[in-house]
């Protein structure tokens, strides 16, 4: 996952305006606030990438705001309600409309937390292109179907993560991505993990590879990538 989002976050509670704009930019986020669904429409909603929004505010409803956001815009940008209202119709008022989770207040902010990059992570995987069956460059074949690679004629077995790492940094050529993305993308949210991990499989993908291991370069403090 990408290390910063830009994330609205459409509150009428000052307040908690200010704490979830505070902890969502300790975790790297860009934040804008607005405090009712009119203050946010005077925004360019096309450049976020997920919205936070209050259901019970003045005169316009987060649950209005968000049909504006998918039948007008036709935005498919994730939407986040959060609301003291947690009847089942509402539920499926805020589903029906086109939202990707619902948080009922009071809700902690490690939960909210963990449910913002749950929806930001789905999202990132949703809009990836279709993968085809074989994808060649530099001499070297990805095996999407028997996940493997293939040098020459030789068929070279990967683990999983071997592969979904390779995979990744191919259909991203020339862009970096630092340890903690790659963490988020490849490793499941349960399983606890370092850094090192993502070292200790790229020096084995390295070898696997052979005469294209410098094919995966690695930036200092920024991270890895993939360039022939």
């Amino acid at each position: 996952m990408k290390d910063n989002y830009r994330i609205l976050v459409v509150e009428d509670e000052e307040d908690l305006c200010e704490i979830l704009q505070f902890n969502l930019e300790s975790d790297g986020h860009s934040v804008d606030t607005a405090h009712s669904a009119e203050d946010a429409l005077k925004k360019n909603l096309n450049g976020y990438d997920l919205f936070l929004l209050d259901v019970m505010m003045g005169k316009m409803s987060g649950f209005n705001l968000a049909q504006k956001i998918r039948k007008e815009m036709k935005l498919e940008t994730p939407i986040i309600f959060l609301t003291a209202r947690n009847s089942e119709n509402d539920l499926l008022t805020g589903f029906n409309i086109g939202a990707d989770d619902y948080i009922a207040k009071p809700f902690s902010i490690r939960e909210l937390q963990a449910r913002v990059k749950t929806v930001l992570k789905r999202s990132l995987k949703s809009n990836e292109p279709e993968t085809p069956p074989v994808v060649t460059v530099g001499g070297i074949k990805i095996d999407n179907i028997a996940k493997r690679l293939v040098i020459g004629s030789k068929k070279i077995e990967l683990t999983r993560k071997e592969f979904e790492i390779l995979s990744l940094l191919v259909r991203n050529q020339g862009r970096i991505f630092s340890r903690e993305e790659i963490l988020d993308r490849i490793w499941d949210n349960d399983v606890i993990v370092t850094d090192r991990t993502v070292d200790v499989n790229m020096t084995r993908l390295r070898k696997k590879m052979e005469e294209h291991a410098g094919y995966i370069r690695n930036k200092p403090g920024y991270g890895y990538y993939f360039e022939i």
